[in-house]
C-alpha cells in the first residue's frame, strides 16, 4: 500500500517592504494567537512552496521538495512532465503598497539562463477594497526606448495598462506581460514554480532592477487578461484553463467525491471547513487558508464539509490546451 496520503501544508509567511502585518481576512486566528498583527509586514504566504513543510500524517516535518523526489509521478501524476520538483506553487499575496513592475521569462527564455521552467501566473481576488488596481503589459504604442526613458525617470506608470479588479476575478498572466499589482487587493496567486523575476522598475525605492533582462523577456502581446469563468457543471466554476494549471471553484455543502485524475490536486480552503477523506487513510481537516495536496495515485477522494466549505482547485492541464480567452477591462 502507498505511503501516500492528502498533505495538509504549513504556510511560509514572507517578509516584503510592500506587506501588512494584518492578514486577519485569511489567517484570523493565527492572527490572534500573535497578539493581533504580525511583527513584520507580511507581503506573501506560501502554500506550496518547495520548504513547507507537511502537517500530517508519517511523512510529518518533512518539505514538500523532500516528498515530491520522494514519490516524484505517484504525487505528482502522468500530467507532470518534470517529476522531481513540484510544478505549482500557490500563494496568498497581501499588498499594502505597490509591488514593483515585473517581468517572468517564458520555459524558452528560463531554459537558457539554466532555469527549468519560466513563470506564467494567475490571480484570483479574494478582496479589494474600491479602486484597487493591477497593471498588465504596455499601452498601445510603447516603445522600448520609451520604457527606458520613463525607468531612468522614475515615470513608468502612465505607460503602463492599469485594470481595476473586484473581488471573485480571475487575472491571468502569462510569461513575457510587464505587471505589476497594486494596494488594496488580497489575490491567491497560482504559478509555474520559478522565482525568476526581473524587476524593470520600483517607484524610486532603490531596489535592484534588472532592466536589459526584463526587456529581452518582454513580449509585445500577450494573453495577459480577466478571464471569464465558465460553469463546469455540478456547481463547479473553471475559473481558468490554460496550458500552465487548470483551476476551479466550487462550494461543497453535501459529502462531494473528487477524481485525483492524471495530476496532483492542490485544495485551498477559501471560506468555511471541510474534511477530506480517502479510504485507508486519516481524514483530514482543512479549514480557510489552510493547503491540502492530494497525491494523483489516491484515485478518488471525498470532500465531508463542516456545514460549507468554498474550495479552490488547482492541477495540471491532462492535454494541450490553448490559452484562455481574457479581456483588458
Amino acid at each position: 500500500m502507498s505511503e501516500l496520503y492528502p498533505l495538509l501544508l504549513l504556510p511560509e509567511f514572507h517578509e516584503r517592504v510592500w506587506g501588512t502585518r494584518d492578514l486577519s481576512l485569511i489567517y484570523p486566528h493565527k492572527t490572534a494567537r500573535q497578539g493581533g498583527e504580525f511583527d513584520k509586514p507580511i507581503g506573501e504566504a506560501w502554500l506550496t512552496g518547495d520548504q513547507c513543510r507537511i502537517a500530517n500524517g508519517s511523512l510529518a516535518g518533512q518539505t514538500l521538495d523532500d516528498v515530491t523526489k520522494k514519490f516524484g509521478c505517484e504525487l505528482l501524476g502522468e500530467a507532470c512532465a518534470d517529476h522531481s520538483r513540484f510544478p505549482l506553487l500557490l500563494k496568498f499575496l497581501f499588498p499594502k503598497e505597490k509591488l514593483s513592475v515585473q517581468v517572468h521569462p517564458d520555459d524558452d527564455g528560463a531554459k537558457a539562463i539554466g532555469q527549468p521552467c519560466g513563470k506564467t501566473e494567475c490571480w484570483y481576488v479574494l478582496a479589494a477594497e474600491p479602486g484597487a488596481q493591477v497593471a498588465l503589459g504596455l499601452k498601445p504604442g510603447v516603445t522600448r526606448s520609451q520604457v527606458e526613458a520613463a525607468i531612468n525617470d522614475v515615470q513608468l506608470e502612465p505607460l503602463m495598462n492599469w485594470l481595476d479588479v473586484n473581488p471573485g476575478e480571475l487575472i491571468y498572466v502569462d510569461a513575457g506581460t510587464v505587471h505589476a499589482i497594486g494596494p488594496g487587493a488580497i489575490l491567491l496567486e497560482t504559478q509555474q514554480n520559478s522565482d525568476t523575476t526581473y524587476r524593470l522598475y520600483d517607484y524610486g525605492r532603490g531596489r535592484e532592477l534588472h532592466i536589459e533582462q526584463g526587456l529581452a523577456a518582454t513580449k509585445e502581446r500577450t494573453h495577459a487578461g480577466k478571464v471569464k469563468r465558465t460553469d463546469s457543471g455540478n456547481g463547479t466554476q473553471t475559473l481558468v484553463a490554460s496550458p500552465c494549471f487548470v483551476i476551479e471553484k466550487t462550494v461543497v455543502r453535501e459529502p462531494k467525491e473528487f477524481a485525483s485524475g492524471k495530476s496532483v490536486q492542490v485544495l485551498v480552503a477559501l471560506d468555511g471547513c471541510g474534511v477530506i477523506e480517502i479510504d485507508g487513510a486519516k481524514p483530514v481537516t482543512l479549514a480557510k487558508g489552510e493547503c491540502v495536496i492530494v497525491p494523483a495515485s489516491l484515485g478518488k477522494f471525498r470532500v465531508r464539509p463542516q456545514w460549507a466549505v468554498e474550495l479552490y482547485c488547482a492541477r495540471l492541464p491532462e492535454g494541450k490546451m490553448a490559452q484562455p480567452v481574457t479581456s483588458a477591462n
